[in-house]
């Protein structure tokens, strides 16, 4: 049979192209525009890909998987800081992060993963909501489902796998309850460097 006789042929390689122009599209963000050393000229580009808050500020090498670019898949808030080497996985659910967060160096939010109990392998998908005044530190992995109460600090290389209640300290893998937040957390993150490396 030719292409001519089964018109779904070119359906198939129409398909096939715009999931080729998407990869494409990603991979130049991911290789060239997250590397621009100016915010200002960075910004303009990170909305395309995600909804950006007021006064928040993204630094260099960001990466995003997010298959749809649906801008609504991965959400800042206003006044938060996301640091180099970060990872937003948007690919099969949404990422939420409210107002005054601050997230560290090399952190990696995932929602999607393989269940380990699975007889075929299977995935697991889920949402990430980071609410108000969360301080994420360097290294952390956060994986699918997952709420960060109000207020709450991760500590270094922990991995996230269940919520975490607001105003708790959480540390280790995977991350336990180490102590409490005692602060009124009355502040407004400002991050505002003119150029980053």
């Amino acid at each position: 049979m030719s292409k001519r006789e089964n018109p779904n042929c070119f359906i198939i390689i129409a398909k096939e192209i715009g999931r080729f122009i998407k990869a494409l599209r990603l991979y130049i963000f991911n290789i060239f525009f997250s590397k621009i050393p100016f915010f200002v000229l960075r910004k303009p580009i990170i909305r395309c890909y995600l909804t950006l808050g007021k006064k928040s500020y993204i630094a260099p090498n960001l990466k995003l998987l997010n298959k749809d670019f649906k801008k609504n898949k991965i959400v800042v808030g206003n006044n938060c800081i996301i640091n180099p080497d970060c990872l937003l996985d948007g690919r099969q659910g949404q990422i939420i992060i409210n107002d005054n967060v601050d997230i560290a160096r090399g952190t990696w939010i995932f929602t999607l993963e393989h269940d380990p109990h699975s007889d075929y392998h299977k995935l697991k998908r889920g949402d990430v909501i980071i609410e108000d005044h969360v301080w994420v530190a360097s290294r952390v992995i956060i994986l699918p489902g997952v709420t960060i109460g109000r207020g709450a600090v991760v500590a270094c290389g922990a991995v996230v796998t269940k919520d975490v209640p607001a105003y708790s300290i959480v540390g280790g893998i995977p991350a336990k309850v180490i102590g409490t937040r005692k602060s009124k957390l009355l502040y407004d993150l400002h991050y505002f460097p003119y150029m980053t490396v």
